[in-house]
């Protein structure tokens, strides 16, 4: 029994060890993309394993192989990169989860090496010291306590940060969208289409790809946003404010919208949408929905943990929420009609009819 009781007082001793230097996880993928391993490894699609030296030599004229590899080794353990040790010599090649960091011909990964890149800005960093503040004064973002304003005006005001946020939201649009079209058929006799925060419009590009009726889509957003939007076949970039007012459509489409705004909020813009949507019309809204209990999964650590950073940078009383709140602040919103579709494994479409 004493035995038992040591070994379990070690084990928890070396969790908290890990738990207190997880920094080094996200700061280190943050390097191998700002350093391009991940582009060096897969070259085309050969993923051929390499040394540090290797992987060096083809993204820096010079540089430190051993730091690399003291980087590409603490990865490993987390299985973004294979190792292989022969004659003592690690080469390293990407797993299933190093590839998602992989960039196509357009600059994109498929979705999340700008999306590493734009959660580790110094801006945001700067922020994370002062979570507790969100306990303390739940009226300020930790990230305005630093900044003296909150994150999009900070953003619009730099347009390098502003560009990172609308890649690495069009990145991890792209796998999203395809697995939601490829399931979800809710957009059939959909005229007129609203996508609210729809950013650069990548997510309409798709649907009305795949949905050719769909006569004309709107990308309804930040002013500032939608004036760098590209120009798309049937899309009209339409600049405003959601909590205002929300174009007139057959369906309003919100993607990852909702999380950065308190109860009250998302209550004030479920009622804009529904003002904008005709008897029988529907608010489609794709989330992802934290799990009624909490538990060891990726998935809910991945979602706790994006609910945190919600909480430090974007809103204090914003946050990750379960099925059956939307479904609550849909029926205080007025939609008497409230459908689920499971699309994978993160997200979930909610289907709010009027």
């Amino acid at each position: 029994m004493e035995e038992e009781s040591r070994e379990s007082r070690n084990t928890a001793r070396l969790r908290m060890m890990e738990l207190a230097n997880m920094i080094s996880v996200p700061m280190s993928l943050n390097a191998i993309v700002r350093l391009n391993v991940p582009d060096a490894i897969w070259e085309g699609g050969s993923n051929t394993p390499l040394s540090a030296a290797q992987i060096l030599a083809r993204v820096l004229p010079s540089g430190d192989p051993e730091n690399l590899q003291r980087i590409l080794r603490m990865l490993t353990s987390y299985r973004v990169f294979q190792e292989q040790v022969t004659h003592s010599e690690r080469k390293y090649s990407l797993t299933e989860i190093g590839k998602t960091l992989v960039t196509d011909a357009d600059g994109l990964s498929y979705g999340y090496g700008p999306y590493v890149l734009q959660h580790h800005q110094d801006a945001l960093m700067g922020a994370w010291p002062l979570v507790h503040e969100a306990v303390v004064d739940p009226t300020c973002e930790p990230f305005v306590k630093v900044h003296g304003e909150p994150a999009y005006g900070y953003y619009g005001k730099r347009p390098e940060m502003n560009d990172l946020m609308q890649k690495a939201m069009s990145g991890i649009s792209v796998p999203v969208m395809t697995a939601l079209l490829d399931v979800y058929d809710g957009f059939g006799g959909v005229q007129r289409l609203v996508d609210v925060g729809g950013s650069a419009g990548d997510s309409l590009r798709m649907i009305l790809r795949k949905h050719p009726h769909v006569r004309e889509g709107i990308n309804f957003d930040l002013p500032e946003v939608v004036a760098k939007a590209p120009q798309i076949p049937r899309v009209t970039h339409v600049g405003g404010n959601m909590l205002e007012s929300i174009p007139a459509a057959d369906a309003i489409f919100m993607k990852w919208i909702l999380t950065t705004w308190t109860d009250d909020e998302v209550k004030l813009i479920m009622e804009n949408c529904y003002k904008a949507l005709p008897v029988g019309g529907k608010m489609i809204v794709c989330d992802s929905m934290l799990p009624e209990k909490t538990d060891e999964s990726h998935r809910t650590r991945a979602l706790l943990e994006a609910d945190i950073m919600v909480m430090t940078i974007y809103k204090t009383k914003g946050k990750q929420r379960t099925e059956e709140e939307f479904r609550r602040l849909g029926h205080l919103a007025g939609f008497p009609h409230i459908q689920a579709f499971y699309i994978d494994y993160v997200f979930t479409i909610l289907e709010f009819r009027k």
